[in-house]
């Protein structure tokens, strides 16, 4: 088996040479260069299987690096190095596309839990996903869902997972994971919401005996527990004040303090969050930090709604129906033409997951081996946009029309302010953090 080789990209001799060594160790051949031009000639002439930068270089940065790999050689991992607590360029490289970053001074025994990593990365590209984890779908939402997925997991950067309830925000989590070069680590959900505000830091990171009443042996955290793979933080936007500290804390230092311990851990997890929730409204209001949001929010991957790929509901009903069949031991029955057609029309607030209930309700009120209109129960929810019929005897929906007319005022408000948000918000009588929301939601941003 041929040694991997990696790119070093750095001006100051000795961190080529110290950073050389370190893989050296881990029988990785390096060839190293000190600026840019250097670096772009040896990626045209060789061939890496990993990529370390500085940030400065005398002739550019390391974003500019990365931009090329980015480019021009897009599966390979690059790793940025910054100054220590830099985290603004540190989330810059992430968005640019790298795969990780490390501050310096280097922490060798972070350097090669990155190289690991990305090495990984690279044995595992071609291997399917587990076949349980399946985001179904042909619309062109889902496969640009799913394209975006395949390119998240490739990095190291935070994601934050967006869309209403039962959209499988969750899902999309477990494939990020799936995918990546952290799949034979532990993937570790909590629910935000569903840990006691007096126990959050315990159950986050840990404690040691006697550090509090009822602390009867040492217990590890959820970062301990996801030591090497990933910590999915779901209904992040439920976590109070003090412990969105304590967790931005723990990503920007990738180290922790159990309760009663007097120094830190350091972790290796990537952090996926998600919220139905909108963070942008919520950190406007001052509910939570703007610190934190960037740092969570390197990259954001957008659910779309089962209204917004209503043609994928007859692949989701059969496959649901198959597992409900399979589950239960009994026949599967089939859609009438009635019920395929009242699903097609059906609002579906709580997504997915509403739909799943939906069929499962079905499974027991049909007769025979057919699920009629009827079967369904389908009961417009409180707000749900009414529905007339057309000439052409087709549903009519109020939502596009709202939708347009939404998105003719917006633009007339930036229009008049010379696209000035913050102006238009105020023109339009909503917060900054609503219009962008809305301009997110009617793709005008």
């Amino acid at each position: 088996m041929e040694k991997p080789i990696a790119l070093i990209v750095d001006d100051e001799p000795d961190i080529r040479e110290l950073l050389s060594l370190t893989l050296a160790r881990m029988d990785i051949d390096a060839r190293t260069a000190a600026d840019l031009k250097e670096a772009r000639a040896l990626l045209a002439r060789h061939s890496f299987d990993l990529c370390l930068t500085d940030m400065k270089l005398p002739d550019g940065n390391g974003i500019d690096l990365v931009e090329h790999i980015q480019h021009h050689h897009s599966r390979l991992p690059t790793a940025v190095l910054t100054a220590h607590g830099n985290v603004e360029s540190a989330v810059c490289a992430l968005k640019a596309g790298a795969f990780d970053f490390v501050s310096k001074p280097v922490d060798l025994r972070m350097l090669r839990s990155l190289v690991n990593a990305a090495l990984r990365l690279n044995r595992r590209h071609g291997e399917p996903a587990a076949p349980a984890l399946q985001l179904l779908g042909e619309s062109p939402a889902m496969v640009t869902t799913r394209r975006r997925i395949a390119k998240l997991a490739r990095s190291q950067a935070p994601v934050y997972i967006s869309g209403e309830s039962g959209t499988g925000k969750e899902l999309a989590a477990r494939l990020i994971h799936a995918q990546g070069p952290r799949a034979d680590k532990p993937f570790v959900p909590v629910n935000c919401g569903a840990i006691p505000e007096d126990l959050m830091e315990s159950e986050f990171f840990g404690h040691r005996k006697g550090s509090f009443t009822g602390a009867t042996a040492n217990k590890e955290g959820l970062f301990q527990a996801a030591q090497g793979g990933t910590l999915f933080l779901d209904e992040v936007a439920d976590l109070p004040l003090h412990m969105q500290v304590k967790l931005l804390r723990a990503i920007q230092e990738k180290a922790i303090r159990p309760v009663g311990e007097s120094r830190e851990i350091p972790v290796d997890v990537r952090i996926l969050s998600a919220t139905h929730k909108d963070l942008d409204a919520l950190v406007e209001a001052g509910e939570f930090r703007q610190d934190l949001f960037y740092r969570i929010n390197v990259i954001e991957l957008p659910m779309p709604s089962l209204r917004e790929r209503r043609e994928d509901i007859p692949l989701l009903a059969e496959h649901i129906l198959d597992h409900l069949a399979r589950e239960q031991g009994t026949p599967r029955p089939r859609l009438g033409e009635s019920a395929l057609a009242a699903l097609a029309r059906h609002a579906f607030p709580g997504n997915v997951r509403e739909l799943e209930n939906i069929l499962e309700r079905a499974m027991t009120l049909c007769d025979e081996d057919v699920i009629t209109e009827s079967d369904l129960q389908l009961r417009p929810p409180s707000g749900d946009a009414p529905t007339a019929q057309g000439e052409d005897g087709a549903a009519l929906s109020l939502e596009p029309y709202l939708g347009n007319v939404e998105k003719k005022t917006i633009t007339q408000a930036l229009e008049k302010t010379r696209y000035n948000k913050t102006a238009a918000a105020r023109l339009l009588g909503i917060s900054f953090g609503a219009l962008r929301y809305r301009m997110k939601k009617l793709g005008l941003d």
